[in-house]
């Protein structure tokens, strides 16, 4: 069993507070992501996980044994970090098999280990080479070849894909998320990529100034968005948000007690012969749809619809929305209940 609890964890630096009283539950062999914009504490929570920094208060437990103070030698994690740390002087089987001999393992031991994580990783062709002779991508894979080489408890990956380019992340991400699924191997993945959080996490935890505002699977937190910031975070495009009850109206909605904001994805307003009249000031080409921005007074709106038939810009189009997918927020940003 490798499971994580995360119990009330703060942490302050200089008065700044980090975090604020994490509670993070991830179950064996589950992938977490942490999600949020820079300087949400995501990293900070991870290095605590870790052993990299220690915590102001609170509890970090691997497997039901509190990690408080223990150094990250004694937690059996590996680390995952975005600049590869990959040492330039060392052979590929050498930078894979640094962990093992830190360990003091066998020379049999980290030779089938080395083997071993060099073939899921389809590097085991180039164990003799030199770092400095890889691509970007390759030395990625040498990072996580390292990371499985020791079999640990608990994986732990920070944004380690961002310095890929966009075709390079995309094949790597399908291969992590189908490899770690086989190994059974519990992760903890940070990232402020939201597209990368959807397509690899069983679970994503959301943070927001050193909070978890959200955790929960990939589509219910697309679906149900708990705040207004959730949901104008997570989405390409983000949700849109209408506060004026006209606006409510001509889109075919209507309001409950004490909500305050209309919330809709821009996939869930359809064209109609009647309903809202907008201008649609912008229309974006994506291939197989078509992004339409327009303004409502102050409030952006955003559609997404087919790429036929094509709107042209300037065009004044209706729409409505579909009132099963209406999300309602009160004053304060916070989802009300369905």
């Amino acid at each position: 069993m490798s499971s994580i609890e995360i119990r009330q964890v703060r942490k302050e630096f200089k008065g700044h507070q980090a975090l604020k009283s994490i509670n993070l539950d991830v179950k064996d062999q589950e992938f977490c992501v942490l999600l949020g914009p820079s300087g949400c504490g995501k990293t900070t929570l991870m290095r605590i996980i870790a052993g990299l920094e220690t915590e102001t208060s609170g509890d970090i437990l691997i497997n039901g044994k509190r990690m408080n103070g223990l150094p990250p030698r004694e937690r059996n994690i590996a680390m995952v970090f975005q600049n590869y740390a990959v040492f330039p002087h060392m052979t590929i089987a050498e930078n894979i098999g640094f962990g093992l001999r830190m360990k003091k393992a066998s020379d049999d031991k980290v030779k089938k280990q080395v083997q071993m994580a060099a073939e899921l990783m389809h590097i085991e062709h180039l164990l003799e080479r030199y770092a400095g002779q890889l691509s970007g991508g390759q030395r990625q894979r040498v990072a996580v070849a390292r990371a499985l080489a020791v079999q640990p408890d608990v994986l732990l990956m920070d944004e380690p894909l961002s310095n890929l380019d966009a075709l390079l992340r995309l094949e790597m991400r399908s291969e992590l998320k189908g490899l770690l699924r086989d190994l059974k191997t519990t992760t903890i993945y940070v990232t402020h990529d939201q597209t990368e959080a959807m397509s690899l996490a069983d679970r994503i935890a959301v943070m927001y100034g050193g909070e978890i505002v959200q955790y929960d699977t990939p589509p219910v937190v697309y679906t149900n968005p708990a705040s207004s910031f959730v949901g104008g975070f997570i989405g390409n495009p983000p949700m849109n948000f209408l506060s004026d009850p006209a606006v409510h109206a001509a889109l075919g909605v209507h309001a409950p007690s004490g909500a305050s904001t209309l919330g809709i994805r821009p996939e869930d307003l359809e064209l109609s012969s009647d309903g809202l009249e907008i201008n649609a000031k912008v229309v974006e080409m994506l291939g197989a749809s078509q992004q339409i921005n327009s303004r409502i007074g102050e409030e952006l709106i955003r559609v997404s619809t087919a790429a036929t038939p094509t709107i042209a810009a300037g065009a004044r189009i209706r729409v409505r929305a579909r009132a099963a997918q209406a999300r309602w927020y009160n004053a304060d940003g916070k989802l009300m209940a369905l």
